[in-house]
């Protein structure tokens, strides 16, 4: 095998833009980019980077940094995060896939929607196409692992909707799966009794919109926030619908939900197909729904995987080890098969 060609490159740091900015404090992001680059030496002096080894990987490290200055002149801050997003992604790109059309920059400038000096922003290549979807599509299915981003980028999607006046309110809900026997037991009316089922969404709505006004917008109707089977026999119009934790609907309720449609509005529907928890004989709705829309137009499925969790990082790590051994054993049960 002929030996890797070795490369030099310099970039220089216009002087607008405080080293400290683009290494991070403590040098914490040069390191994340060390680390990914193993077996390439990077030296930093004055406000000139340099990059010396193989030509591949120098050329990647030259991108990075382009990416990581146009992030930096939208006046957004880098973190360790986005910089290892940043490098998958370009990694991504070179091995050829498809994820080339989007630049890290353009993924992680997106704004959505912002609230109280907190910006919300897709982090990854799928989330920034799944956001993309819900702009062009009627209805849009989010499926993927837990903390992927699917619910909370779609509630983001309705509040920026219902802020532009694109629709009159936000209809927010959930199959409760419990809603049977076992519920009684809980003490409390029966909106009490279905609420510890959609707190996740009225914890998402705080971070979205001042606390303040989300009691008066509830009281209005402006948000709704209620079990699936509230939606029986409506015909939605003018609204942004998001069901959540879909895999626990059964098909019945599926196609029930789907037909609320009505003119003017958008639906979100989120879930992940290893995580279903109807009873061993049911079917899962949201798995049905994939072979009996796949191809209808204005219907579009994101895929998120592992590779878009946003939480702590062992929780990536954790979904994988799941689905390695779901192959090992062939368990039906986590991976959704025959639900």
């Amino acid at each position: 095998m002929a030996p890797a060609t070795e490369a030099t490159a310099r970039f220089a740091v216009p002087a607008k833009h405080p080293m400290v900015t683009v290494l991070g404090s403590g040098d914490s992001l040069l390191r994340v980019i060390e680390k990914s680059f193993p077996a390439t030496d990077i030296h930093v002096r004055g406000n000139e980077i340099t990059a010396t080894g193989e030509a591949t990987e120098v050329a990647l490290i030259q991108r990075l940094f382009d990416e990581m200055m146009l992030v930096l002149r939208t006046g957004q801050p880098l973190s360790e995060d986005a910089v290892e997003r940043s490098i998958a992604m370009l990694r991504s790109a070179d091995n050829g896939a498809s994820d080339a059309a989007e630049s890290p920059a353009e993924v992680l400038t997106q704004n959505i929607l912002s609230n109280r000096g907190k910006t919300i922003r897709p982090k990854t290549l799928n989330q920034k196409r799944y956001v993309d979807a819900i702009d062009r599509h009627t209805i849009v299915f989010g499926i993927g692992p837990a903390g992927t981003g699917k619910t909370y980028l779609a509630m983001a999607k309705a509040v920026q909707a219902l802020q532009s006046k694109q629709v009159n309110r936000i209809i927010l809900t959930r199959p409760a799966v419990e809603a049977g026997e076992r519920l009684g037991f809980l003490p409390g009316t029966l909106y009490e009794k279905i609420d510890p089922y959609l707190r996740p969404l009225y914890d998402a709505l705080h971070d979205m919109l001042d606390p303040d006004s989300i009691p008066r917008l509830l009281s209005a109707g402006t948000i709704e926030v209620a079990p699936l089977a509230y939606m029986r026999g409506r015909t939605l119009n003018d609204a942004f619908i998001i069901l959540d934790e879909a895999q626990n609907t059964s098909p019945e309720q599926m196609k029930m939900f789907l037909t609320r449609l009505g003119f003017e509005s958008k639906i979100v529907i989120t879930g992940d197909v290893t995580q279903v928890d109807l009873p061993g004989t049911s079917k899962s709705g949201l798995r049905q729904v994939q072979e009996i829309l796949d191809g209808v137009p204005d219907v579009h499925f994101s895929r998120l995987t592992s590779t878009d969790v946003v939480r702590h990082k062992l929780v990536g790590r954790i979904v994988d080890a799941y689905e390695r051994f779901d192959e090992r054993t062939g368990d039906s049960r986590s991976n959704g098969q025959g639900k």
